[in-house]
């Protein structure tokens, strides 16, 4: 499979912090136009940038846009919205873009989103609870007849789920995790397992001095135990949280540790920074491919231009 790669339009950098709306449909056409970029992504963050509502961005970015796929992660039910409704609006999604969209969940983990909104953020059981329910509810709703479900926070009576997504059962599902039980969510539930870095994974996995490469290797094993014979079925999803096109790698990663607290080795270690020349990125993407089987790559928007010459590299590898 070639290396999928994707734009997150939701970390757009803009002058003065300023966000234009025009600005994110331009770059989207931009990037579908260039036919590197597979997917175009926008974030679900109740307070992340650019502060707009995710669902009626992309029914703006599928009138624009006609060959590039359109995604949203990770989106968390029991914040935002009820699975019923979401499960309506993202099917439209998918119809106005003639089967484009891929549906990203996540437990909703940002305590801003709760703390800002004055929304309760229950234990993290609770909410990886929730989100494993909210899928059961939806992928019930996508499919043909009636839903009926029971369960321990929703309750769905006789509803035949309207309008159906173009693409069946439903469209790829995305899950972002980084814990031991979200991973075994994904894995079993989801097309793509998005694999990200956070102080879960070091509760999991040890203390925060272990190395992030050591930590990525465990949280592979897990998607692999969970997945099972449908693990050569899945996506390997990981989103660089520091990107930069350097002739002087190793002063960067220290500027970088320096910033995160953590030794300069072990941002030279993470699988989730890309930082060096043209030539040392698209080896160290080829690394994770091999080691980890990360396939697809979503590069914030704030790095479009810096990653260009990499992208062109990696385009149909």
């Amino acid at each position: 499979m070639a290396n999928s790669l994707g734009l997150i339009l939701a970390n757009r950098a803009v002058v003065l912090g300023a966000i234009k709306a025009r600005d994110l449909l331009d770059i989207s056409v931009k990037a579908e136009a260039s036919r590197a970029f597979d997917t175009v992504w926008v974030g679900d963050s109740l307070l992340a940038k650019p502060r707009l509502e995710s669902v009626t961005l992309l029914s703006a970015l599928a009138g624009v846009t006609e060959r590039v796929r359109l995604a949203v992660g990770c989106m968390a039910t029991f914040v935002h919205r009820h699975p019923v409704m979401l499960a309506k609006e993202l099917a439209t999604i998918d119809l106005l873009s003639g089967g484009r969209l891929e549906w990203g969940m996540g437990a909703g983990w940002f305590p801003s989103d709760y703390e800002q909104s004055g929304l309760p953020m229950d234990p993290a059981g609770v909410r990886v609870g929730r989100l494993d329910e909210a899928i059961t509810v939806m992928k019930h709703l996508f499919g043909d007849g009636t839903t009926n479900h029971q369960g321990i926070h929703y309750r769905v009576s006789r509803l035949d789920g309207s309008p159906k997504p173009v693409q069946r059962p439903h469209p790829p599902l995305m899950i972002g995790a980084a814990g031991d039980r979200m991973l075994g969510i994904a894995a079993r539930r989801a097309g793509i397992v998005g694999v990200a870095q956070s102080v879960a994974t070091a509760k999991v996995f040890g203390d925060n001095r272990t190395p992030y490469d050591i930590s990525a290797d465990r949280q592979l094993a897990r998607v692999r135990r969970a997945a099972g014979d449908r693990y050569e079925r899945l996506e390997i999803s990981m989103t660089p949280s520091g990107f930069s096109v350097t002739d002087d790698g190793p002063h960067v990663r220290a500027i970088v540790a320096e910033q995160v607290g953590v030794a300069p080795e072990r941002i030279e270690s993470s699988p989730h920074h890309l930082i060096g020349t043209v030539d040392e990125i698209v080896e160290a993407i080829e690394e994770r491919r091999a080691r980890w089987d990360v396939s697809y790559w979503v590069i914030p928007s704030l790095y479009v231009d810096e990653a260009a010459p990499v992208v062109a590299r990696l385009a149909g590898r």
